[in-house]
């Protein structure tokens, strides 16, 4: 029994990479689940509008509220730079 092994690493970069459209999918599908409730919000903000559009669509409102946490594990790469100066002795 042989086993095949890939020529080249799979690293998880490539796989990030892959995933960038995540959190704008769910950004978008997040928005469309509360569309109504954002239209009677913008007519009249209520306390009770508010409570009724968190419980009724707790998920929806989770994925807002994780948005910048998602855009940081599945955003563009940035490079690292590194603080650390050469020797100067």
């Amino acid at each position: 029994m042989q086993l095949l092994v890939p020529d080249r690493p799979v690293t998880a970069t490539a796989t990030v990479r892959s995933q960038r459209w995540i959190p704008l999918l769910l950004l978008i599908l997040a928005l469309s689940d509360l569309r109504t409730e954002l239209r009677l919000l913008a007519d009249q903000v209520t306390l009770t509008a508010v409570i009724f559009a968190v419980r009724h669509h707790l998920l929806a409102v989770v994925v807002l509220a994780l948005q910048p946490s998602l855009w940081r594990r599945y955003g563009p790469l940035r490079r690292r730079v590194s603080n650390e100066t050469g020797d100067t002795t």
